[in-house]
Order: C-alpha cells, then structure tokens, then sequence
C-alpha cells in the first residue's frame, strides 16, 4: 500500500488528507488523545472516507514517532494561539463578554 497517495504535504507542518481540506492532525487528535474508531472519526469529519482514515492511522502505527512529535508541535501551536487570542480578542468577543456581563449584573 503506498501511503503516499492518500496524503498532500503542503509544508512540514501541514500535512492532509488528498483532496479535503482536513489535516492529519486532526484524524490523529481523535484517534490518539480522544480514543476514537475509525468509523466514529469518518462519521465526525462527512468528507472523509472510511479508507483515509485508516490509511492515516496506518501511517502513524508505521511513523509513529514522527507523526508523535507533528502532532506535539500542533497541540503546542494550538495553545500559543489560544493564549494569544485570550491575551486579545476579537472587538465581536469582547463586545459579546461586555453584553453578557451587562444582562448577568442586570439580575
């Protein structure tokens, strides 16, 4: 089976499934850290089917040090931008929390 068929590396940190816009850390967040089947990952993401996510998690049990550490540099970025974001929200974010704060001091 020749895993590279299934997969565009569009740089080394973006990695995903040939023809979706989903990338494999997506697959693999579900199956490693959530403990989800196959069929339950083909069922949450509707454009992928059944073969390409296992053929992602193939890759992994194959690569599995690698796609380990891909997937740690993306859980990491991904908590840089959470924290970035809370450090400065969006205007539509803070005037949300300013509403909600105005309707909770209101009862």
């Amino acid at each position: 089976m020749d895993l590279e068929l299934y997969f565009d590396q569009l740089a080394p940190d973006d990695i995903r499934v040939k023809g979706t816009r989903i990338g494999i850390e997506s697959i693999l967040y579900e199956y490693v850290h959530r403990g989800q089947s196959p069929e339950a990952i083909a069922e949450r993401f509707a454009s992928l089917r059944l073969d390409q996510v296992y053929a992602t998690i193939l890759w992994y049990l194959r690569d599995r040090e690698r796609l380990d550490a891909y997937l740690a540099d993306w859980l990491a970025f991904s908590q840089s931008a959470r924290e970035a974001q809370d450090k400065r929200p969006p205007p539509v974010i803070t005037k949300l929390r300013q509403l909600k704060a105005a309707q909770q001091s209101a009862q």
